[in-house]
């Protein structure tokens, strides 16, 4: 009943979709219908900024964290890893945006892990940020991210269960990056630009240009 209750929690927090909330209460855009489509951070990111990128990405590491602490107070540990699992699947079908597509989880799996292994959580950002520095890919951060992320949670003693749910969510995050990886290797992904231009925004929400 317990683990129930911490995988219904866990869901509804992963369903708060604050990369289309954000932009639709702040700037009046449907995030889904520009850039990528995607209501991740990095959509958020490439199209408004680093600043509103951030404050998406703080808020789905947040709500990771969230689900895995009351998973964890409701039923232990595995009460944890069920909670944070639910609000993975919460933010790839948010309950908020009627289940259509929502974003590929690499910043809500941090907030997990942050909760369950936070050795391996900052270990792995660490190689996020790296990553991302040196080739100026989200995508390709976020892979590298999620591959270390298990090797990281085995270096520093995690649980067999807390190992088992970082390999999980990592090979979740290569399957949500399988069109990314296909156009890595063809060499049409799109970097980002430390600098964003700004696009003017036509009526209806659209971006009349997008990068």
């Amino acid at each position: 009943m317990k683990e129930a209750l911490a995988i219904a929690v866990g869901y509804l927090l992963g369903s708060m979709p604050w990369g289309y909330w954000l932009p639709r209460a702040i700037k009046g855009v449907d995030v889904r219908r520009i850039g990528s489509g995607n209501v991740g951070a990095a959509n958020v990111w490439r199209t408004f900024g680093l600043r509103w990128g951030l404050a998406v990405a703080a808020l789905d590491v947040a709500k990771g964290a969230a689900a895995a602490l009351v998973g964890t107070a409701l039923a232990g540990e595995i009460g944890g890893i069920v909670g944070g699992v639910a609000a993975l699947v919460g933010h790839w079908r948010p309950l908020f945006l009627r289940f259509e597509r929502g974003g590929k989880i690499v910043a809500t799996t941090a907030g997990v892990t942050f909760a369950l292994a936070p050795l391996a959580a900052l270990a792995a950002c660490g190689v996020w940020v790296a990553v991302f520095l040196l080739g100026r890919y989200s995508s390709l951060a976020s892979l590298a991210g999620a591959v270390s992320l298990p090797l990281f949670a085995y270096a520093f003693g995690a649980d067999w269960p807390v190992l088992g749910f970082t390999i999980g969510a990592s090979a979740a995050i290569v399957v949500l990056h399988r069109a990314n990886i296909r156009r890595l290797l063809s060499g049409d992904e799109n970097r980002f630009r430390l600098r964003r231009r700004r696009a003017p925004l036509a009526r209806g929400g659209a971006l009349r240009s997008q990068e």
